[in-house]
C-alpha cells in the first residue's frame, strides 16, 4: 500500500497560506488517521493494489491535503483566470462568456461531399471548421499519381487544386467561420490555395481567421507525413510564420501539435513536454529569422490529445499554460501579454477508441471531453463512436457533437472558471506535471535542441518505452479496457459505417483533368520556374506558391518543385 505519512518539513512552507498551528494539527491528524482508519479498513478490505498512478506513472496519494501543495505560491503558481501564469485558463471568464469552440474534424471522399458534410456540422451547432485530408493530400500527390492509388478520400479529402478548394468552401462565409487545416508537409500550399479560394470571392487575406496545424517538428518525432529534411521543412513553417505576422493578423500560422505524440503512445508528460519543446524550437526558428517575439508569438497555438485518465489531463492543460508563459515571459522576455498565452485545442483521444463494443466510445469520448472542458480548452473536437472502425457517419459525428452541446448547456461545469482550481490533487498533480515536463525540456535543450533529438532517436526511443509498458499494463490486466481485456461480450454489436464511394474519385480525377487542360500552362511554367528558384534562394516561399496557386498549378505539381530542391529524408531507424 502507499504510505503517505505527513511531511512536517512542508509545514513552514505552508504557514504563509495556511495557520502553522492548524497545519500541524492536520499533520497529526492525517497520521493518527493512517494508523487507525486506514488500517482497519486495509483489514477488512485491502486496496486492491499496492500501487496507484496517473497514466504517466506519476505515483497517487491515498488522499491530498493542504500539506501537498504546501510550497505553491498562489500568485506565482495559480494566478486568476486572464492573468500570468494562466494555470487557470487564459480569460478572465473563460465559459460564461460563451463556450469554447466546438470544431468537428470533418472530411471524406470529393470536395463536394465534405463541402456538404460542413455544411450539415454548421446546421447543426458547430462553430467552426476543421478540414481533414486524405493521404495523398498529406503526402503532397496529385490524385492520379501511381503512389495515391487505393488512397483516394479513404481518410479525409481530395484536394489536387484550388479548383477542388473553391468547392469545398463554395456557400461557406470564410471570413465569419473560422477553419482548422490539419496539414503539415504541404501545409503552405494549402493555406494558399485557402487564400486564394477567399480572394476570389472578394475576401481579402487579412479578414480570414483560423489555424493551419503546420507542426513539421511532430512529423518527425510521431506521425511521419514528413517529407524533405527536418531544415528545409522549417525554413517552410517560418515562411508561414513570417508571411501570416505581416499580412494575416486573424491567423493561427501553427498549431504545435502534442495530439499525435499522444496517440503515437506517448505519456500525458511526454506530450506535455516534447508539445512545448517544439513550440520553443519554432520560437527559436522565427528569432533567427528576425522576427520579434511579440510580433508572431501571440498567433502560436497548441493542439492537445485527451485521454482516459481524466485528473491528469485536467492537470496537463493547467500546466502546459503556466510552462509556457513562464517561457515566454521569462526566457525570451516577451512583453505583450497575448505572447504568453498557450491557447489550446483539443481532441478526444482516436487511440482510446475501441473496435469492440463501439458504443462504450460514447463514454469515453463524453468523459475526455469532460476533462477538456475542466482544463480549460479554447476549442475542442470529439471523436465518434464509429471511428476505430471507418470515418464517421452522419448520426456518429452529429452524437459527438452534441455531448460538447450537452456539457456546455446542461452540466453547469460552464458556471464557473476552473471549478477544479484548489482541489489539493488536481494543484499537486499540475506541480508534478510542470516539474516532470520542464525536466524534459532542460535535457531535450541540454542535447541541442528538437532537430538534433529527432536525428538521434531521442524522441522515438522514450515514446516507443512509454508504449511497451502500457501495452505490458493491458497485457498484464493491470490496466483494464472495457470490452478489450475483460467486461467481454461474444456477440458483437454492429455499427453502421461510412464507406467511400470509389465511383466519386472520378469525379476528382475529371476535374483534375480539366484544370490541366484550360489553365494558362505557360503561365504555370513560369509560376512553377518562379518558385524553383525562391526554393534555391533564402527568400519568403509563399508570395511564389500564391503565384502558382493562383494559376491552378496543381498541388503535386508544386510539392515536386520542393523535391527537386529540397530533396527526401530517410529516417534513421532507432534501435
Amino acid at each position: 500500500m502507499l504510505d503517505q505519512k505527513p511531511s512536517y518539513e512542508k509545514i513552514d512552507a505552508a504557514s504563509a497560506l495556511y495557520d502553522k498551528r492548524e497545519l500541524v494539527r492536520l499533520a497529526d491528524a492525517l497520521s493518527a488517521w493512517e494508523s487507525t482508519a486506514v488500517q482497519q479498513a486495509n483489514r477488512r478490505l485491502p486496496e486492491k493494489r499496492s500501487h496507484f498512478a496517473t497514466q504517466s506513472g506519476i505515483p497517487v496519494q491515498r488522499v491530498y491535503t493542504p500539506l501537498d501543495i504546501a510550497a505553491d505560491d498562489l500568485q506565482r503558481d495559480l494566478g486568476l483566470p486572464g492573468e500570468y501564469p494562466y494555470t487557470r485558463g487564459v480569460q478572465a471568464t473563460m465559459y460564461r462568456a460563451k463556450p469554447w469552440t466546438m470544431r468537428m474534424f470533418a472530411g471524406f471522399g470529393t470536395a463536394e461531399e465534405t463541402n456538404a458534410r460542413f455544411k450539415y456540422l454548421l446546421e447543426h451547432g458547430q462553430t467552426g471548421l476543421s478540414v481533414a485530408f486524405d493521404m495523398p493530400t498529406l503526402y503532397g500527390y496529385d490524385h492520379d499519381h501511381e503512389l495515391a492509388q487505393g488512397e483516394f478520400g479513404k481518410c479525409g479529402v481530395a484536394i489536387s487544386s484550388l479548383a477542388d478548394m473553391e468547392i469545398l468552401f463554395d456557400g461557406i462565409p470564410m471570413d465569419q467561420v473560422t477553419t482548422s487545416m490539419t496539414i503539415n508537409s504541404p501545409a503552405a500550399v494549402i493555406w494558399a490555395m485557402y487564400i486564394a479560394a477567399a480572394e476570389k470571392r472578394g475576401i481579402p487575406m487579412a479578414a480570414l481567421g483560423g489555424t493551419l496545424q503546420n507542426d513539421i517538428l511532430k512529423e518527425y518525432i510521431a506521425q511521419k507525413e514528413y517529407l524533405f529534411p527536418p531544415e528545409p521543412s522549417m525554413r517552410l513553417v517560418v515562411d508561414t510564420i513570417e508571411f501570416g505576422t505581416r499580412n494575416m493578423p486573424r491567423w493561427n500560422t501553427i498549431s504545435i501539435s502534442g495530439y499525435h505524440i499522444r496517440e503515437a503512445g506517448a505519456t500525458a508528460v511526454q506530450e506535455l513536454a516534447f508539445t512545448l519543446a517544439d513550440g520553443l524550437e519554432y520560437v527559436e526558428a522565427a528569432l533567427a529569422r528576425g522576427l520579434a517575439i511579440d510580433a508572431f508569438a501571440p498567433r502560436l497555438s497548441f493542439f492537445f490529445d485527451v485521454h482516459n485518465d481524466f485528473f491528469e489531463e485536467v492537470a496537463k492543460f493547467r500546466a502546459a499554460r503556466r510552462i509556457w508563459a513562464r517561457e515566454m515571459r521569462e526566457h525570451y522576455g516577451a512583453k505583450d501579454e497575448r505572447s504568453w498565452l498557450c491557447r489550446i485545442h483539443a481532441q478526444t483521444a482516436g487511440v482510446s477508441l475501441t473496435a469492440q463494443q463501439p458504443d462504450n466510445n460514447v463514454v469515453r469520448v463524453a468523459l475526455q471531453a469532460l476533462a477538456a472542458v475542466l482544463g480549460g480548452t479554447n476549442s475542442l473536437h470529439t471523436n465518434s463512436l464509429d471511428e476505430a472502425l471507418a470515418l464517421p457517419t452522419e448520426r456518429a459525428a452529429l452524437i459527438a457533437l452534441r455531448t460538447q452541446q450537452i456539457i456546455a448547456h446542461e452540466s453547469g461545469v460552464t458556471n464557473t472558471v476552473d471549478p477544479l482550481g484548489g482541489s489539493y490533487f488536481v494543484e499537486a498533480l499540475t506541480d508534478e506535471m510542470d516539474r516532470q515536463a520542464t525536466d524534459y525540456i532542460a535535457r531535450i535543450r541540454a542535447l541541442g535542441g528538437v532537430v538534433p533529438c529527432i536525428r538521434n532517436g531521442f524522441f522515438g526511443r522514450e515514446i516507443a518505452e512509454a508504449s511497451y509498458r502500457f501495452q505490458q499494463e493491458v497485457d498484464s490486466h493491470d490496466r483494464i479496457i472495457v470490452g478489450v481485456n475483460d467486461y467481454l461480450v461474444d456477440d458483437p454489436t454492429p455499427v453502421p459505417t461510412l464507406s467511400v464511394d470509389m465511383a466519386k474519385e472520378r469525379i476528382h480525377l475529371q476535374r483534375l483533368t480539366q484544370v490541366r487542360e484550360t489553365r494558362d500552362n505557360a503561365r504555370v511554367g513560369a509560376t512553377l520556374a518562379a518558385l524553383r528558384a525562391v526554393a534555391r534562394g533564402t527568400e519568403n516561399t509563399m508570395p511564389a506558391i500564391l503565384d502558382a496557386v493562383r494559376a491552378y498549378a496543381t498541388l503535386g505539381e508544386i510539392m515536386d518543385v520542393f523535391r527537386e530542391v529540397f530533396g527526401d529524408y530517410l529516417e534513421a531507424p532507432v534501435y
